[in-house]
């Protein structure tokens, strides 16, 4: 373990590792509690700069150092599954880039959430230097998730705000590099009330010479808050599958499956993470 991953539960006999890669402005402590509900995997959350213990690190506003470091730091030991949420799906997609032309390991699947294929199409003027009450209003737009526990702590908000800038940034300047497609099957998620992309999900099977599954399931940006039994089903689905299915060969031909939500099924208590 690196100061670049942290995780809640430690299974060291886990048949499979999940790294998740957290959304803008987003921490790694959502994603590792997650390990209730995976108790086959190992999961840990991918910790960058500039937020919760690592906030006095400047964070990265630019793809290319970002995953030029954490890939010199975490080994990314195999079988292992990739999961990144929005702006962090795009970050484990060029993070699992970068292990290729390394000639390192692929992870065994790639699981991108909330995130259209690239290149990403123009979203207008940047925002990542708005005064903070604007890029605050604008946040709550994109996500519709309500910031007013934020707004009305002023560390809270000071420190939020630091990382969402960089990580705006960091999405604002990327401009997407055409390479061969990676070798891993992916899986897509998203949430039925993201209409503005959904329909250009199945754009992923392009990134990719295995199987592309895509799912959409109750909710909207952040679905796997409202309907967090039948996400993290999902989730664990197409992690365990990657604990008995090798990356396909380089010759395997893309398709694409579409799958409606299944009825949700219980899970264990959620508690509160820790590093």
């Amino acid at each position: 373990m690196t100061r670049w991953t942290v995780r809640r539960i430690r299974r060291p006999d886990a048949a499979v590792s999940l790294y998740c890669f957290p959304h803008a402005g987003g921490s790694p402590g959502e994603y590792v509690r997650w390990s209730d509900d995976l108790p086959g995997a190992q999961v840990w959350g991918v910790h960058l700069p500039g937020r919760t213990s690592r906030l006095a690190e400047p964070p990265f506003t630019r793809m290319r150092p970002l995953v030029d470091a954490l890939v010199s730091t975490v080994s990314f030991d195999g079988p292992c599954v990739f999961l990144g949420h929005s702006l962090g799906a795009l970050v484990a997609f060029e993070t699992a880039r970068e292990l290729r032309r390394r000639g390192r390991p692929q992870p065994d699947r790639l699981i991108v959430s909330s995130c259209p294929a690239p290149p990403l199409l123009p979203v207008g003027e940047p925002v990542h230097g708005l005064p903070d009450d604007a890029l605050l209003d604008e946040i709550e737009r994109r996500t519709g998730e309500s910031l007013d526990e934020v707004r009305g702590d002023p560390g809270l908000r000071a420190a939020a705000l630091v990382g969402h800038r960089a990580d705006l940034a960091l999405l604002e300047s990327h401009r997407h590099e055409p390479d061969e497609p990676l070798d891993c099957p992916l899986t897509v998620l998203a949430g039925t009330r993201e209409t503005s992309w959904t329909a250009r999900a199945s754009d992923w099977t392009a990134h990719t010479r295995a199987a592309t599954d895509v799912r959409l399931l109750p909710g909207g940006h952040f679905y796997f808050r409202e309907a967090r039994h039948e996400a993290l089903r999902a989730v664990r689905e197409a992690v365990m599958s990657a604990a008995v299915s090798p990356v396909p060969p380089p010759d395997a031909s893309p398709r694409t499956r579409r799958r409606p939500p299944g009825p949700p099924e219980p899970t264990g208590e959620d508690r509160q993470w820790t590093e």
